[in-house]
């Protein structure tokens, strides 16, 4: 049976359905799930009770049309309707804002979503993929980022924010500058799925700034945020004429029966969505302090709802995944086939503290065993699958022409507009545990104490924008206080010995999802 379950990862796509593993798992039930990003606490309990119980209704009659569902969140979020297209699940949005938008070239960091890098290849796009260096804890440099883009001549840039797999995010200041030095593109995407659990700021959103734009759309997810994947429904943002075009190319009745139901109930339920969040950021922390413990295993900053943790010297993801799938019950996203990581690398998404207790018992017992600092053998020869190790270089190389030695020269040549970059390791410390929201824990080793360096003040480049959001409102509804909002700060973690596998060929990627 272990053989059966592990076999859905060799195939197509890297990351089997819940539903595929309940399956072969032999008792119809899915593993404990540390690999899906979604929230453990929405919907409430009696929330699914209420949906159980309309599921007849629900899924025998058509929903509404995809206008009176949108009306009704632009009426929750306070946005206007012809600002906002609403997606069977964000990867609708992006194959249009593909098909529709993209001419010839698209940059985005990497590591990152999948979709970003494999849509508009698959439709003959140049990809320019700027490496997020690990030596920086993979944190995007935007104006290096910047000059990449300058170099290569791309026509769209994407950030994620926070990024997917690893958590880092940036603070809107900083994007509104980035999108006033970019406004030549052709487009701005910023993705921002999982925002709703960043609390590194009061107010993150560039939502109100990107109506104002012609060139700008901001990505939102639903169903990570409420805890739904399998309703499959996302939002985007843009100026009417933008939204407009895209709007226009999806299906009458491209939003299912639950994803109108959910909606509709959404403004019934707020403070408890509100409480979700609050209680998914304090896991955060708690998980992060948690594996931080465990040796050799390095756990870098988030802002999403995931961490993304680098294993042990001589520890093979893909081995590690198996072994905490048959074993233990555990589903982990082991990210060796995402452009820019490695099988070193894994993405662990918060859950709450009694799962983290057997997550974190198991990995002990797959990672040392009964020797503790004893790291997990690397794959045999023999095997037959293995993620490898993500040669950046040269992917980058072989996709754009470019590689990292170009995004490592450009940090000499600021754009005009955006901040230079500090040197490497200069004014980055990760901050510790006890820092709300932005901080996560490293090896004893890699920790410093040193205070948030103050934010430079920045002339205002437009009008004041809205009030908060009506999902930020919700937000202060819930009992407990939000975190103070703190500044993001990030530190060059402890480089270890290069694993064995470090520059084997590129692997043949499957499917990537969030």
């Amino acid at each position: 049976m272990a053989g059966s379950v592990t076999s859905l990862f060799r195939s197509g796509a890297h990351s089997p359905s819940m539903a595929a593993l309940a399956r072969e798992g032999g008792d119809g039930t899915g593993p404990v799930d540390f690999c899906i990003p979604c929230n453990p606490y929405f919907p409430t309990p009696a929330m699914m009770e209420t949906m159980a119980a309309r599921l007849k209704d629900i899924i025998t009659f058509y929903p509404s049309s995809a206008d009176t569902i949108t009306a009704e969140l632009c009426q929750l979020l306070q946005l206007p309707p012809q600002a906002v297209a609403m997606g069977n699940g964000s990867t609708e949005l992006i194959t249009w804002i593909d098909h529709l938008l993209v001419r010839e070239s698209l940059a985005i960091p990497v590591p990152t979503f999948g979709r970003w890098t494999d849509q508009p290849m698959e439709t003959g796009k140049r990809v320019d993929m700027f490496p997020l260096q690990e030596s920086n804890g993979f944190a995007l440099d935007l104006a290096q980022y910047a000059e990449f883009i300058r170099k290569r001549g791309t026509k769209v840039a994407v950030i994620c924010n926070p990024n997917n797999p690893d958590g880092g995010f940036l603070h809107k200041q900083q994007l509104v500058q980035f999108m006033d030095a970019m406004a030549d593109l052709d487009l701005i995407v910023i993705d921002e799925s999982f925002l709703e659990f960043a609390d590194a700021e009061a107010e993150p959103s560039v939502v109100q700034e990107a109506m104002l734009r012609p060139n700008v759309i901001v990505l939102r997810s639903l169903g990570k945020n409420f805890g739904l994947h399998g309703i499959r429904f996302g939002y985007m943002v843009a100026n009417p004429a933008l939204a407009g075009k895209v709007r226009s190319m999806l299906p009458k009745w491209n939003l299912n029966a639950f994803a109108e139901y959910v909606v509709f109930m959404l403004k019934e339920h707020g403070a408890e969505y509100a409480q979700s969040l609050l209680q998914v950021r304090r896991d955060r922390l708690e998980m992060a302090s948690q594996l931080s413990l465990l040796p050799g295993l390095t756990v870098y900053p988030s802002q999403g709802n995931f961490l993304f943790v680098r294993l042990p010297v001589g520890a093979e993801g893909t081995v590690v995944r198996d072994r905490m799938l048959t074993e233990h019950r555990i589903l982990v996203r082991e990210c060796g086939n995402k452009i820019g990581s490695s099988s070193r690398f894994l993405r662990l998404v918060v859950r709450p503290e009694v799962d983290v207790r057997r997550l974190v018992s198991a990995m002990e017992q797959v990672l040392y065993g009964t020797r503790r600092g004893a790291a997990v053998p690397e794959l045999s020869t023999g095997t037959s699958y293995s993620s490898g190790t993500a040669a950046v270089d040269r992917l980058v190389s072989e996709t754009n022409g470019a590689g990292m030695q170009l995004a490592q020269a450009v940090g000499a040549m600021p754009v005009p507009g955006l901040a230079a970059a500090p040197a490497a390791g200069v004014g980055m410390p990760l901050p510790v545990a006890a820092q709300q929201g932005a901080g996560m824990p490293m090896p004893a080793a890699a920790m410093q104490m040193q205070q948030p360096q103050q934010q430079p003040q920045q002339q205002p480049m437009m009008a004041p924008v809205a009030q908060m959001s009506p999902l930020a409102q919700m937000a202060q509804m819930a009992q407990a206080p939000a975190p103070a909002p703190i500044q993001m700060q990030m530190q060059t973690p402890v480089q270890a010995p290069a694993p064995a596998n470090a520059g084997t060929a590129i692997p043949v990627r499957g499917p990537d999802h969030r």
